[in-house]
């Protein structure tokens, strides 16, 4: 069963980032009261305001050491947490990070006698750290939802008897009941007549979607209406639920490019802080003339202050995971923050035909059968379509629902990606696909059929020509408002390739305004038009597939994204980015959330470099005081944290 993601995913800066910044721990939090939380920073405030008030008023008895001991009770509530987590990461082996960092430089403070700077640093730290807890699980909203719709019983029914239990302990095959108001606790087949269903927390989608007899019907998904029975097809660690709360979780540990550097740029850039520090209490002694210790030791600790890199470090992270909620609010699951980085560059969308921009729900219109017995020619290539999940074998088994899989002997099927089926019924040796298939194994077929404009399936049974279907597909309403989006956002180049015949696919790619399309593809064509493609070293390739034969060419291209919705497991598995629906215009939305993430990164990056800098300068030549110094450190790392969580408001088309 896939893990919980929100339990195992933690943002921790002092272990991975050279810096503490932001040591968020779920499980931890969720124990610690409100209390604990909040009333260590109450007791400061005020002991530290008091201070203020009466430095203000300058009584008899607050100097010396009574004004050393109060400040000291104000800085102890809020720095003891700070010096537990400094002693860790000392014992880890890491010296350079933001505790040590505040420590230093607060104990520094008050060793000059700067008692007010040393508590008003740790203080505004430490409510920065709460601003940045609560802006963390703020951005994983959309994601922990997924946590809130998955099921935590099933309603089983063995023997006529109905019986409550956990969904990991149903098996396949078993009934399943569901009541008005409950969650799916497995994926299924419908067995009742329809039911009307809100999929909202798998897809984004706030229609509730009605599904009738023999549709699927997933996990997660809630009953509206009516009592609902369906037929389990998979355990539940199957499940497409359990699958998408297995991809949130790995989005998590997959970085981006620029995430990366951030880290590998902390745990460098620290111990060089420590060092220039060093260097500014040092150095002007052997050059100014009136060089007075504690003055230049301010300085150095105005510029520790200011110099720590939380505002990245914290900032950057949080605006990757921002956009992975924002896109699973939108029914899109990135499968890591890489992903994002690659598809907002992306300038060439390759989008392959059945079940991505035409609806892949296909409808026999014709048969025809030179087979003895017609009727045996249709049973035996229904039994062996019923072997594969594809919409053409599907539209054939719902032309005939009389038509018993279980009633016949089916064995050795193979499933010929880009060609058809193989196998026998009944000991007959069946072979249902297309005119490839055909001419793989030397069999002749009428001659008329490659004239036919729609998509046939032709039946040999024992190596002979027996007939063929005409089926066909129709385009999704939402294909012209998909491509029109892609040009609108500047894909310079839209592709579609197809296993269609060339004449279908050249009707459509007309119809949508697609640039190139190509037909009477295998999945090894596909592969070389991607490829060829990727020669061109100024082109990021987006491949957007659904079906078995489409996983080649999703692993190959620079972003793979897979129409979750119909998609088979294979494509979701190897697709680097998953949409939930069935809607190819949300490739446009996954681009533009991408880019704004991406924009948002780089704000907070030019931001908090562009402040640091001026202000350390000023530091550096003693301008810039302890309290500019908690601007440069705190206030840049709020202002960037709230800027990091704003794509969660955003809306998408």
């Amino acid at each position: 069963m896939a893990q919980d993601p929100v339990k195992s995913t933690e943002v921790n800066s002092n272990k991975d980032a050279g810096c503490g910044c932001g040591e968020i721990n779920t499980k931890s939090s969720k124990s610690e009261s409100v209390w604990k939380t909040y009333m260590p920073i109450t007791i400061t405030v005020v002991i530290f305001l008091v201070g203020i008030l009466l430095d203000f008023i300058k009584p008899a008895f607050f100097t010396g050491n009574i004004r050393l001991i109060w400040y000291i009770a104000a800085y102890l509530p809020v720095a003891l947490p700070a010096f537990k987590y400094a002693v860790t990461a000392m014992a880890q082996k890491d010296f350079f990070n933001e505790f040590t960092l505040m420590i230093v430089a607060t104990l520094g403070a008050f060793s000059i006698g700067d008692y007010p700077e040393a508590v008003a640093v740790m203080l505004f730290y430490s409510i920065g750290e709460i601003f940045q807890n609560s802006a963390v699980l703020k951005a994983r909203k959309n994601i922990k939802s997924l946590l809130d719709v998955r099921p935590d019983s099933a309603t089983v029914v063995r023997n006529g008897v109905t019986s409550v239990v956990s969904p990991e302990s149903v098996s396949i095959g078993e009934i399943v009941e569901v009541k008005a108001g409950e969650k799916v606790p497995l994926d299924g087949k419908m067995l009742s007549s329809k039911g009307s269903f809100n999929t909202s927390a798998l897809t984004g989608e706030s229609v509730p979607r009605t599904i009738r007899e023999g549709e699927p019907v997933l996990a997660g998904m809630v009953n509206l209406n009516s009592v609902i029975d369906l037929r389990v097809e998979k355990k539940y660690e199957d499940s497409s639920l359990a699958r998408v709360l297995e991809m949130v979780q790995e989005a998590s540990s997959r970085k981006s490019k620029t995430e990366l550097f951030i880290r590998k740029f902390a745990r460098i850039y620290t111990p060089i802080v420590f060092a220039l520090a060093l260097a500014i209490t040092v150095i002007p002694s052997f050059i100014v003339s009136d060089y007075l210790f504690s003055d230049w030791l301010y300085r150095a600790l105005v510029f520790l202050v200011i110099s720590c890199p939380c505002a990245l470090v914290i900032s950057i992270p949080l605006s990757y995971f921002g956009g992975i909620g924002a896109a699973s609010h939108n029914g899109i699951l990135f499968k890591g923050a890489n992903y994002l980085d690659l598809i907002a560059k992306a300038n060439t969308v390759v989008i392959d035909k059945t079940g991505t921009l035409t609806e892949g729900v296909f409808q026999v219109q014709k048969i025809r059968s030179i087979y003895p017995e017609k009727e045996k020619m249709i049973e035996f290539a229904a039994a062996l379509e019923s072997k594969s999940n594809h919409p053409i074998a599907k539209a054939i088994l719902e032309y005939f629902p009389d038509i018993i899989p279980s009633d016949y002997n089916i064995a050795k099927v193979e499933e010929i990606a880009g060609h058809g089926m193989k196998g026998l019924v009944n000991g007959q040796e069946v072979l249902a696909g297309n005119s490839k298939l055909m001419k793989l194994h030397q069999i002749k077929y009428e001659q008329k059929i490659d004239d036919v404009k729609e998509t046939v399936v032709i039946v040999a049974i024992n190596k002979e020509y027996a007939g063929y279907f005409v089926i066909s597909d129709k385009v999704k309403k939402d294909s012209w408002n998909a491509i029109s989006r892609l040009k609108k956002l500047g894909i310079k180049t839209t592709v579609m390739l197809s296993g269609d015949k060339k004449s279908i696919v050249d009707d459509l790619a007309d119809e949508l305004n697609i640039d190139f399309a190509y037909g009477d593809l295998l999945p090894e064509d596909k592969v070389n038009h991607i490829e060829e493609l990727k020669k061109d070293s100024d082109n990021i390739v987006v491949f957007v597939g659904d079906g078995i034969n489409d996983a080649p060419a999703l692993a190959i291209s620079d972003v793979g994204i897979a129409m979750g919705g119909m998609g088979s497991d294979a494509a979701v598995e190897i697709s680097d980015v998953v949409i939930q629906t069935d809607h190819p215009s949300k490739i446009a939305t996954a681009i533009q959330i991408a880019r704004s993430t991406r924009a948002i990164v780089i704000q907070n990056i030019v931001f908090a470099l562009g402040v640091k800098s001026l202000i350390m300068i000023l530091g550096a030549f003693g301008i810039a005081s302890m309290w500019e110094a908690v601007f440069a450190d705190v206030g840049v790392s709020l202002i960037a944290i709230l800027n990091s969580i704003k794509i969660l408001r955003k809306e998408f088309q």
